[in-house]
């Protein structure tokens, strides 16, 4: 989809995960399913990530990510939950957009310029709310992929 990382309409969601432990275990069957990854896989290196600190940014986002083997490719998914839920984000704000990344083992600049574009994508206020006000995932994919593949131009 853009230079970074590839995030196909499969991969995104609208859910009612109402905890942080049922988002993160949503999401790493979502990366499982629509990228053929094993899914215990996932999300033990999600939770791995997660204990060295939250990966919830603020402002009402949160980007789980991590590294694993069988990539060779970043990959995104992401979610929008119906109801906001606590994500320990450093702002104490909670979270009602979730976009995972998962990269290669060996990524470490490309995982880094993907988590920025990701980032810069979600403090835009005005994204947040289109994502949030969106009909269904069809409408978030869109709103994304529009952004995202501008940024990466």
């Amino acid at each position: 989809m853009n230079a970074l990382f590839s995030l196909v309409p499969e991969a995104v969601l609208a859910t009612s995960e109402n905890s942080k432990d049922a988002i993160l275990d949503r999401l790493s069957r979502l990366f499982a399913e629509v990228y053929d990854l094993d899914m215990p896989t996932v999300r033990a290196a999600l939770l791995e990530r997660e204990q060295l600190g939250s990966t919830g940014f603020g402002r009402r986002f949160a980007i789980p990510h991590a590294r694993i083997g069988k990539l060779n490719w970043p990959v995104a998914a992401i979610m929008r939950l119906s109801s906001p839920v606590d994500f320990d984000s450093a702002d104490g704000q909670p979270v009602d957009i979730v976009f995972g990344l998962l990269s290669p083992e060996g990524a470490g600049a490309s995982h880094l310029h993907a988590l920025a574009a990701i980032s810069r994508t979600m403090r835009d206020e005005r994204m947040h709310e289109a994502l949030v006000a969106a009909p269904g995932p069809e409408a978030i994919y869109s709103l994304l992929s529009n952004v995202i593949d501008r940024d990466a131009a």
